[in-house]
């Protein structure tokens, strides 16, 4: 493994995050409704479990999938499930006080823990992306360096986003704005969480 392909994979890694999904707009709308704190709680979350798919590609899971198809769709379905879930939740307290509305502290890092947990196709993802990437033969401890690289690099790039979106003029604005918000962020969390149910 050389540094060259640590960068080539970090670079495809910002790209990934930088797409719209239910990882970017969940971590987006908890950092402007509950703050920096719980910006970077759920960042810590979302970055985790988005390691811990790589590591899960690292390790074969991708194989497994393909070999045990229902378990991948029972993953799925319970993946789309839980975001549909939350969608329903946000439309339903798009009225709420915000101080009410916003997850802090653990119930933050759990939500985020729960929407990349609920996304299994980010394992497919992540397998193809590393045999392209990196060569065939990597040690564990190499395997175990991308895994801790991918989690600092999420962390990071949500702590950037928290710091950001948490600040008085975004959060007046979202203040402004709650109802709608939450009821845009709640129309294209329920999509995605249709589109991972149905889609192949």
């Amino acid at each position: 493994m050389t540094t060259a392909q640590l960068i080539a994979f970090n670079l495809t890694l910002l790209a990934a995050m930088a797409a719209p999904g239910p990882a970017l707009l969940y971590a987006l709308r908890q950092s402007v409704a509950g703050g920096f704190a719980t910006g970077v709680a759920t960042g810590v979350g979302l970055g985790l479990v988005a390691a811990l798919w790589t590591g899960a590609a690292l390790l074969g899971l991708n194989a497994v999938f393909a070999l045990v198809p229902w378990a991948y769709l029972a993953l799925k379905t319970a993946g789309a499930a839980y975001l549909i879930w939350v969608a329903i939740q946000l439309w339903r307290h798009a009225h709420t006080p915000v101080a009410d509305s916003a997850r802090p502290g653990a119930r933050a890092f759990l939500g985020g823990v729960l929407v990349n947990l609920a996304n299994p196709k980010s394992v497919l993802f992540a397998g193809a992306v590393l045999v392209v990437i990196f060569p065939p033969d990597l040690t564990l401890a190499q395997k175990g360096l991308i895994v801790l690289n991918h989690f600092i690099v999420e962390v990071i790039v949500y702590t950037l986003f928290a710091a950001f979106l948490s600040s008085a003029p975004a959060r007046a604005g979202y203040l402004r704005l709650k109802p709608i918000i939450d009821r845009t962020a709640a129309v294209i969390l329920g999509a995605l969480g249709l589109r991972l149910l149905f889609g192949r």
